[in-house]
């Protein structure tokens, strides 16, 4: 049966491109002698592009996967794409002779910071998937908002960059593709190579006693699983899902020994390349960049696999250090309050104008206030909403990672906006909120929903966030791509900015956070029963699904809310509650008002600085959230388990 469906999707792959091929030509070219040099120097190139390209994405991601015992590795999730991303977009603006020298050197160095950062920050907790999980997305959020402020700062001279950051398989020659090609051999062989220490990885410490230099070892092996991607993403730009996808399918498919997965998951990562390029091509045009197809076709294909998938030979992603839990939490709360209120009384006076820094005071106060105080007081709350959001997230799913960025439920709401940004003429702020709203929420149900059926372990809930995220940005990245008026306007939402916000914004997003505060109280005992699971609520006579229902659909709200003034991008969601259950809030309720107050008062602290830094430009909010918030949180998971 599985043999039967790989082989169909071969001969779907070959009929696609045996179309293009014979009878479909670009722009409608007539000419033979034209449609030959089309055909062999731009059509067969592509082919043999995606197919190489993918297999090198395969093999990377394979690696990464048997080195770090960690299913969700791959050169996306761990931010190696977005640190090649970063690389290539700063090196091209600042350094031009330097990415016409060594495109593929640039990317690599790139890709080797962010795995070297990687590893420093989480190699204490011996690589644990929790902390990886933690340290790769906020590397890869820090670094794709950075590439946001580049591409941003420099208007639409360079906006392709972004475009090319969703991956094209478009060529001009056969020289891209050999290189690719050449690498990927190389590659192969050096994995060969370290086929033993691939093997003995998967006994974790334990293979030291065997005689492997564990440390040495892996560290080869990560050379050469981003070396791989590297060069991918220097030929043909961030090209996601395939190096997560590519290794889960070979294992579904039957491939449990390495020998046969290293076989498998390149085979398997060129075909999907493969397929989906010739569905854009016949069907979807060339507007749709490929790593945004890719990831359309993936993610849906990956939610089918969550039940399906079994996991056992990493260790759990659960597993938690144990931390303080204060007596007393009033103090604490007290003392969160201060920072947040010391955050907003620096935002609203300190600031940098055309004669440098100054402390508004009197009348200069009174000028600055309609300026500030909108952006500050909806900075303020769309953070405590997502602190909150996050907090309620953890508690109903039981899961330290479940937040509004890894669920997918920022993308979510970015799909809904962008449905009534390019659906309406001129969608009001209520179309607007309603649109994300049912994104957001919707992106919610559907990864709860799927990973329910694998019994909603934290595996499978991050795979499915993984996939519904990967979903909604492609989606996005394929709406920037029509490269209109709205595109640009999405592209500056998405990287987070308040300084549009409007007195009623302000307000308005203020009640909206006053409500949210006020109605925690009535769901304080679900927030303790749900952590339990459903047959410790349905001994005491508590109605777990229709509060799970209520919850889910009150964190969808909540971040859909806070995602309408300062984009999906923060990073907070995630960040508030594990600060503040690290500082000992661990009671729900004193866990989901911290979680508001150090929201607060990260997202005033970084919409000050995103205004501040580099003054007369805004640079994204959600660069300088990921970068205060993260940086705590990943100096936290570096000191180690206590």
């Amino acid at each position: 049966m599985v043999k039967a469906a790989w082989a169909g999707l071969v001969l779907l792959a070959c009929a696609l491109t045996t179309l293009r091929v014979s009878g479909y030509s670009p722009d409608g070219v007539a000419v033979p002698a034209l449609r030959e040099v089309i055909l062999w120097n731009a059509t067969l190139p592509r082919i043999a592009m995606a197919l190489v390209a993918g297999a090198a994405l395969g093999l990377s991601g394979l690696i990464l996967q048997r080195v770090l015992r960690n299913p969700l590795a791959e050169p996306s999730t761990l931010g190696i794409s977005a640190g090649a991303q970063l690389a290539l977009a700063a090196a091209t603006i600042h350094a031009p002779g330097l990415v016409a020298a060594s495109r593929e050197g640039v990317a690599l160095a790139g890709g080797l910071a962010a795995v070297a950062l990687l590893l420093g920050l989480t190699w204490r907790r011996g690589l644990e998937p929790v902390a990886v999980a933690l340290a790769g997305m906020m590397l890869g959020l820090t670094a794709a908002a950075m590439s946001a402020a580049l591409i941003l700062a420099h208007g639409e001279y360079v906006f392709s960059l972004f475009l090319w950051g969703g991956g094209s398989l478009v060529q001009q020659s056969w020289g891209p593709t050999l290189t690719v090609a050449l690498r990927l051999a190389l590659g192969a062989a050096a994995a060969a190579v370290l086929f033993r220490p691939l093997g003995l990885f998967a006994l974790g410490d334990a293979a030291r006693s065997l005689g492997l230099a564990v440390g040495a070892m892996r560290c080869a092996a990560l050379g050469v699983a981003v070396w791989l991607a590297a060069s991918v993403t220097a030929e043909v730009g961030v090209i996601g899902f395939v190096g997560l996808a590519a290794p889960a399918l070979a294992h579904l498919s039957g491939a449990r020994t390495l020998r046969a997965r290293m076989l498998a998951a390149p085979a398997i990562g060129a075909l999907l390349l493969w397929l989906t390029d010739g569905m854009i091509q016949v069907f979807g045009g060339e507007r749709i960049p490929a790593g945004a197809a890719t990831a359309l076709l993936g993610g849906p294909v990956l939610l089918w696999l969550l039940p399906r998938l079994r996991l056992f030979e990493w260790p759990s992603v659960a597993a938690q250090a144990t931390v303080p839990r204060r007596t007393r939490a009033w103090p604490m709360l007290l003392g969160l309050a201060a920072l947040a209120g010391l955050a907003v009384l620096l935002a609203l006076c300190l600031g940098r104008g055309a004669d440098g820094w100054s402390f508004a005071t009197g009348e200069l106060f009174d000028r600055l206030l309609p300026w500030r105080g909108p952006r500050v007081a909806v900075a303020a709350a769309a953070g405590a909403m997502l602190g909150v959001a996050g907090a309620v997230l953890q508690r109903v799913t039981a899961n330290p990672l479940a937040g509004p960025e890894i669920l997918g439920v920022g993308s979510g709401a970015g799909v809904g906006m962008a449905a009534a940004v390019y659906g309406l003429a001129a969608p009001g702020l209520g179309v607007q909120l309603a649109a994300s709203t049912i994104g957001a929420v919707g992106a919610l149900v559907l990864v709860l929903g799927f990973a329910r059926k694998g019994g909603l372990g934290p595996e499978r809930l991050l795979l499915g966030g993984i996939a519904v995220g990967a979903f909604g940005s492609a989606i996005l990245t394929a709406a920037i791509a029509t490269g209109t008026r709205q595109s640009f306007d999405l592209l500056r939402w998405l990287s987070g900015a308040t300084n549009d916000a409007t007195p009623g914004q302000a307000g308005f997003a203020c009640v909206a956070a006053a409500l949210t505060l006020l109605a925690l109280p009535l769901a304080a005992r679900a927030l303790r029963i749900l952590p339990l699971g459903d047959a410790t609520g349905r001994s005491v006579g508590f109605a777990t699904g229709l509060w799970r229902a209520a919850l889910v659909a009150f964190a969808g709200i909540l971040t859909a809310l806070a995602a309408l003034f300062v984009g999906p991008l923060s990073f907070v969601g995630l960040i508030a509650p594990h600060l503040a259950r690290m500082l000992g809030l661990a009671a729900p309720l004193e866990q989901a008002f911290g979680a508001a107050l150090l929201g607060g008062g990260l997202m005033v602290a970084s919409d000050w600085l995103a205004r501040s830094v580099a003054f007369p430009y805004q640079l994204p909010l959600g660069l300088f959230a990921a970068l205060l918030g993260g940086t705590y949180l990943v100096w936290r998971l570096s000191r180690g388990a206590r």
